[in-house]
């Protein structure tokens, strides 16, 4: 028998903001939609086109709580998960109806988080950031902004190249 796989990584914008519910047995449950987009040329015109797919995606537990409390519509997310299909019988037609939709294991935030919709943030104040379930909270940071430059590299021979050089790994 063929061993299987199924494991799915998005990278896009968030459609809306995570609609967050809590189930009768009090699990938290998220759902979120998710644009993907792909750039490609064409070779009939040479024109630059763009396709974009849209994913419903579901978070359970502490990381739908998560999402709901920094996400909002438009933000960066990267999503590491399964596919799910989800069946139904259509009330109105009685047919039988089918969707694919991702099951995500974690939710990683490309940006820093949204500030005005964390609960007691007072207009100013400047909270350390809260990683999502499942990132190491000592490597989250926020990216650099487009006025923030980010240091290159010591050139070999400098005198802070040689630092580099004494470490043991």
């Amino acid at each position: 028998m063929a061993a299987t796989l199924n494991k799915v990584f998005l990278m896009g914008n968030l459609t809306r903001d995570p609609d967050v519910k809590q189930t009768p047995s009090g699990e938290t449950v998220a759902d979120l939609g998710l644009a993907v987009s792909e750039q490609f040329r064409s070779r009939t015109t040479n024109e630059t086109r763009e396709v974009v797919t849209f994913v419903d995606v579901t978070v359970w537990g502490k990381t739908a709580e998560n999402c709901g409390q920094y996400l909002t519509k438009g933000r960066p997310i990267f999503v590491e998960g399964r596919l799910v299909m989800d069946t139904w019988e259509d009330k109105a037609t009685g047919q039988k109806r089918t969707r694919l939709r991702v099951r995500a294991d974690r939710v990683q935030f490309l940006s820093a988080p949204d500030r005005s919709r964390r609960e007691g943030t007072e207009a100013g104040a400047q909270p350390a950031p809260q990683p999502q379930h499942g990132a190491r909270p000592s490597t989250w940071q926020a990216p650099p902004r487009a006025s923030q430059s980010v240091a290159a590299p010591p050139a070999p021979g400098s005198a802070d190249a040689g630092d580099l050089e004494d470490l043991p790994f």
